[in-house]
């Protein structure tokens, strides 16, 4: 039987990574042994940063809605102001939240005191 040579399947391998760790600086980029390595923490770190993500997003919600309620009562804080929506029966997640106080200060204006009149009563 003939010797069957991998260097084809090899090479397509290792230019694949090395593709993927193209822009990185030094020998990281062109010598697979070190891209490999580079590749792999690249793709770790792309893994835990998709939930970062997320967290970092819903947190500068909340800074978003709660400077915009102050803005609108000194008095009325972000979870006072969610207590108020949730007993008011509205349901609006805080992405459309902080996108009403930067874009539609009228709306969100409208939609605060709904939720100090709940509060109230």
């Amino acid at each position: 039987m003939s010797r069957t040579k991998g260097g084809t399947v090899t090479h397509a391998r290792h230019r694949k990574v090395v593709k993927a760790a193209k822009g990185y600086y030094g020998r990281r980029k062109n010598t697979f042994k070190v891209a490999r390595q580079a590749v792999d923490k690249a793709n770790q770190y792309a893994t835990r940063d998709r939930k970062n993500r997320k967290r970092n997003f819903r947190a500068l919600w909340i800074q978003r809605i709660n400077a915009a309620v102050r803005m609108h009562d000194a008095e009325l804080t972000y979870s006072r102001f969610i207590n108020g929506l949730n007993i008011a029966g509205i349901e609006v997640d805080r992405k459309v939240l902080a996108d009403l106080a930067v874009n539609e200060p009228d709306s969100f204006a409208a939609i605060v005191k709904q939720a100090q009149a709940s509060l109230a009563a």
